[in-house]
């Protein structure tokens, strides 16, 4: 089956652009448009959704409060699980504080607007198999400069965490580093294989989503610390 888009921008010409190159690929169909965060969520009560390319900066409702709402775990309006779109959010700058706040509402990764094609083919795959999207050194970058919103002392330790192992926990503080997996491997002595392996342990483990979370939890909870703090 292919995998179902909805583009959700509030600039119509970009989303004829975007619709032109998805609708090109034989595993991919556009299925629904959206103007705003709110027309979004109105199209979602009707329409299967697999992945969203959702904008930030929109009126009515912009992509940060469409992407918390549309990944709520709980409140009146949430998702069933296996109804719940992965979201990619698209940006016009690389630091964009409101591509962070996305990220931390649930959002699987976010591109640039002048992304090569190629690169937005393969992340819509890759967050429709679960994976984030997000470039390690980009994910360094937002954090780093968003270090003053991130707690400057070490909290208690995020629920979940007595149940990793030393191996997963080493995973994962590399993970939050900005490591790639190929990177993490080549640093424990491990193959790729099973450094993905333990990443999906550590998201089951601490109910997260994807490695992005993994990144967030990191820094909010302070077992990480980013540059300069």
């Amino acid at each position: 089956m292919a995998i179902r888009v909805m583009l959700v921008d509030d600039q119509e010409l970009l989303r004829t652009g975007f619709r032109m190159v998805l609708q090109a690929q034989p595993d991919i169909d556009v299925v629904a448009e959206a103007g705003d965060g709110a027309q979004a969520l109105e199209v979602l009560r009707s329409t299967a959704v697999d992945v969203i390319l959702m904008d930030v900066r929109m009126p009515r409702m912009d992509g940060v409060e469409a992407t918390r709402r549309i990944c709520a775990t709980e409140g009146p309006d949430v998702l069933p699980l296996a109804q719940r779109p992965g979201v990619l959010i698209l940006t016009t700058f690389d630091l964009d504080e409101y591509a962070f706040a996305a990220l931390k509402a649930g959002a699987g990764g976010f591109l640039l607007k002048d992304v090569p094609s190629t690169e937005l083919l393969s992340a819509i795959r890759a967050v429709h198999s679960g994976d984030a999207v997000v470039a390690p050194s980009t994910t360094r970058r937002l954090l780093d400069r968003f270090a003053p919103l991130l707690p400057s002392e070490r909290r208690s330790e995020p629920e979940g965490m007595e149940r990793l192992t030393e191996r997963e926990r080493e995973v994962m503080m590399l993970v939050a580093q900005g490591l790639s997996n190929g990177e993490i491997a080549e640093r424990l002595f491990l193959s790729e294989a099973t450094v993905k392996t333990h990443v999906g342990r550590i998201l089951t483990k601490l109910s997260l989503r994807d490695r992005v979370q993994i990144v967030v939890l990191a820094y909010e909870s302070g077992l990480v610390r980013a540059r300069g703090v």
